[in-house]
């Protein structure tokens, strides 16, 4: 069973070559590899052991019962086998009796009455046993193709094992864990992963975090830097790439280039303005996730707002992971409960830390300036040691909570210096998301979730980040 999941040239034995104890064997393997879903279950598991013994695994409880239930014909088989040994061993024994006879023949080819005796006892009991072995293996044949409900069952666990193994193949996806790094890890610690990632928090939404990176992962394919958009009119500035026909003619000429030099230096020259994309950060990546306890709530189709946030939030570490950013996820819920999780751009990102990362809960109130505080001093850090500028901050949250004025300052004077921005999504909660909301206040772009099963919502995020 092992060998037909996983082995790259699959040929089945003619029954022919069978051993009669092996006939039923024989039909079980026949009626897997023909089955519908066989083909589905290579996809997953030839070259893979480890794929290979979960379809046996998952095929192991059908199968003993199949097995169990065709004790008749299993009989049959190895008294089919018992007496083809016993006319094997009769046919060596007339061979026996030829040999003798040869050797005391004298010269005109004539035996001794006992050793004829003995040649045609011989024959006869090689013909005896020879009919024997024959009609037994006509009746182990009959045995093996009349087990009931065999090729049903042998069906039913091809398709049990296809599933088993499609459904692991989709939620090692899911999580971002690619077959060249499965077939690198070792068995115990592959089979501790899967465990993990079946009994985890989020075991019930590995096809809502799947979609949502396959989303991300197509907006990623949409995105324009810099994109000049579309023209709405005009405004004053000092972008090189926008000016207006009279302001290059003005450049132009030599006596008015001394007032383009100074209006330019002051920022006001005539320059088109445009609605487009704004253009993609530098700095790290910071997702912001409440996890207090209103974050257990569920929404439409069961989504709980956690798993929602969390299956974003992972979508952001692969958007960091293939800008080359930093990615920081920041877990949140009171003042005093606060948990950092780091993923610099230069390392991998191991899947137990993701695990982590995503798992982990911390229960309790909502605070916004503890988290937007570490994440401020985080690109402050940044900054520091690299001058790097242009972060980008998501908060995903569904409460509404203050800030206060002193605070409110520093977070301004930081941004300023800093240039980075605050991306808004409140799970759940419409009012904190409302004009005039703290949130409001806070974001360079907000926006209300509602249906949590709709990844799309946040589309955009990724065209922006």
């Amino acid at each position: 069973m092992f060998l037909a999941a996983y082995k790259v040239g699959l040929r089945l034995r003619e029954r022919t070559e069978m051993d009669p104890s092996r006939l039923v064997n024989h039909q079980v393997v026949s009626a897997l590899v023909e089955s519908p879903d066989f083909a589905a279950l290579r996809r997953e598991t030839v070259g893979d052991p480890y794929a290979a013994a979960l379809a046996v695994l998952a095929q192991s409880g059908a199968l003993r019962r199949l097995l169990e239930g065709s004790q008749d014909a299993q009989g049959r088989g190895e008294r089919a086998a018992r007496t083809r040994q016993d006319a094997e061993r009769a046919a060596t024994a007339v061979a026996e009796a030829l040999r003798q006879a040869a050797e005391e023949a004298d010269e005109d080819g004539g035996v001794p009455p006992a050793t004829a005796d003995a040649l045609q006892r011989a024959v006869e009991a090689a013909e005896a046993t020879g009919s024997a072995a024959r009609l037994a293996a006509l009746d182990a044949a009959q045995g093996a193709a009349a087990v009931p409900g065999l090729r049903a069952a042998a069906h039913r666990a091809a398709g049990e094992a296809a599933e088993a193994v499609r459904e692991e193949a989709v939620l090692m996806r899911a999580w971002g864990v690619g077959s060249g790094e499965l077939e690198r890890m070792p068995y115990a610690r592959r089979a501790r992963l899967a465990e993990r990632l079946r009994a985890g928090r989020l075991a019930r939404w590995a096809e809502l975090i799947g979609r949502f990176r396959q989303m991300a992962d197509g907006e990623r394919a949409r995105k324009v830097e810099s994109a000049t958009g579309e023209l709405v009119g005009v405004t004053l500035g000092d972008d090189l790439s926008r000016l207006i026909p009279s302001e290059l003619v003005n450049l132009g000429l030599p006596e008015l280039r001394a007032v383009f030099a100074a209006r330019y230096v002051a920022g006001e020259l005539m320059l088109y303005d445009s609605r487009g994309e704004q253009p993609t950060g530098r700095g790290a990546v910071i997702a912001c996730v409440d996890t207090s306890h209103s974050m257990y709530a569920a929404g439409p189709g069961g989504v709980t707002r956690e798993a929602w946030s969390k299956a974003c939030a992972l979508a952001l570490l692969d958007q960091a992971r293939h800008a080359g950013r930093d990615f920081v996820g920041i877990l949140f819920s009171a003042e005093d409960r606060i948990q950092v999780f780091r993923f610099p751009a230069g390392r991998s990102a191991g899947i137990e830390q993701v695990l982590d990362f995503a798992e982990t809960f911390l229960g309790g109130g909502t605070s916004y300036q503890a988290p937007l505080t570490v994440a401020r001093e985080l690109l402050e850090e940044e900054f520091d040691d690299a001058t790097s500028t242009r972060g980008d901050i998501v908060m995903i949250t569904d409460d509404e909570c203050g800030v206060t004025e002193e605070w409110m300052r520093g977070w301004n004077e930081a941004r300023r210096v800093l240039g980075f921005r605050l991306f808004g999504l409140a799970v759940g909660a419409p009012g904190a998301a409302e004009a005039g909301s703290v949130l409001d206040a806070l974001c360079d772009n907000l926006r209300s979730i509602e249906d949590l099963t709709d990844v799309h919502a946040a589309a955009d995020l990724f065209r922006l980040i």
